[in-house]
């Protein structure tokens, strides 16, 4: 059987090297006569791996030697809480809403502890990221909060905020481009979309920023736990970290996240190419100047010609086109996995769609 056009949105596409590379070591790993799967993760074997994938998101983001880079489980949801229950403090986290991951994120702070909305686009149903002018922070917030990419809403930051304290939520674009570290005090990011399959989530995060982290927390919800034993503290998702590893590798290969970036401009913009050129038979939900490289989102004139639409293109091979349940309509997920052929070929589908329609 053929590779499918996977536009899924998570867990996504994986590079085909990364999957044949991943295939010839399964059950034979560096000649140990076992998969990852069941290396202990306390055998040279195993470490080796791990720290690979540690130097590797070192050196593809430029992280500083102040930064900590862990692995853990729970995804991005499970940071939803870890984030406030150890630096909310006194304080209030103070939240941009740009979407239904970042209001997710928000409703566990509000358990908590204090929390205010620094600005918000969901008066125009999350079609833009606010603008930095716009941002309220109040005097007392314990940090800042984003979420840098919006999956469902087909949004992105383009410029950061410059702002005390500032987290972000990069679950679907982290590695999408070069990123500046060190204007953040902590990022984290679920795998899935961008980094490999899902059941790991990296966290980079300032050392002393971590330090300063909430006195009596359990165990396991303490981010210095995972500091203090190189994310080893329990049993971590040793096959995903090892598959995270290649997908590092994979990227590193491409020339980086500086290479991958023009790669991302150039699928983003066939596809809103088409959307900008089709008179209005596609319509993208994102305004212009927020629109994302990484989730392409576009309704059709009638919800027949979207569900003759998805059926016609599954027909061909195309998977995940199905805009999400909130906002209907389509979605194309491309994130650097993607190969830029298949995106070639929604394209030409788009057009072609549209001029017998």
């Amino acid at each position: 059987m053929e590779r499918s056009y996977n536009f899924n949105a998570g867990p996504a596409a994986l590079p085909l090297d990364v999957l044949k590379k991943a295939q010839s070591e399964l059950t034979n790993f560096k000649n140990s006569g076992m998969s990852v799967m069941e290396l202990s993760h306390r055998s040279k074997e195993y470490e080796e791996v791990h720290n690979r994938a540690q130097q590797l998101l070192r050196e593809l983001l430029n992280i500083p030697e102040n930064y900590e880079v862990l692995f853990l489980q729970g995804g991005a949801s499970l940071q939803f809480t870890m984030v406030p229950i150890n630096f909310l403090g006194n304080g209030n986290g103070s939240y941009v809403l740009t979407g239904s991951w970042s209001k997710k994120a928000l409703k566990e702070a509000e358990k908590i502890g204090k929390t205010t909305i620094a600005a918000t686009s969901e008066q125009t149903n999350f079609d833009r990221i606010p603008k930095l002018n716009e941002l309220s922070i109040d005097d007392n917030a314990s940090y800042v909060h984003i979420t840098s990419n919006n999956t469902i809403y087909g949004t992105q930051w383009q410029a950061f905020p410059t702002v005390e304290n500032l987290i972000a939520d990069m679950s679907s674009d982290i590695l999408c481009r070069p990123l500046d570290v060190s204007k953040f005090k902590l990022i984290y990011a679920g795998a899935q979309k961008n980094l490999g399959p899902s059941g790991v989530t990296v966290v980079i995060a300032d050392k002393n920023f971590l330090e300063k982290g909430a006195d009596n927390l359990p165990t396991m919800l303490d981010y210095r736990t995972h500091s203090k034993n190189n994310s080893l503290f329990n049993t971590p998702p040793t096959f995903a970290i090892y598959m995270l590893s290649l997908v590092l590798e994979w990227l590193k290969d491409q020339g980086g996240t500086e290479k991958i970036q023009e790669t991302n401009n150039q699928k983003a913009s066939l596809l809103y190419n088409v959307i900008d050129e089709s008179n209005g038979f596609y319509n993208g939900h994102a305004q212009k100047d927020s629109r994302s490289i990484m989730n392409v989102t576009f309704t059709l004139p009638s919800d027949d010609l979207t569900k003759q639409f998805l059926a016609e293109s599954k027909e061909l091979g195309f998977v995940g086109l199905n805009g999400h349940r909130s906002i209907g309509g389509c979605r194309a997920s491309i994130y650097n996995a993607v190969p830029l052929e298949s995106v070639e070929k929604l394209s030409e589908f788009m057009i072609s769609f549209q001029k017998k329609a």
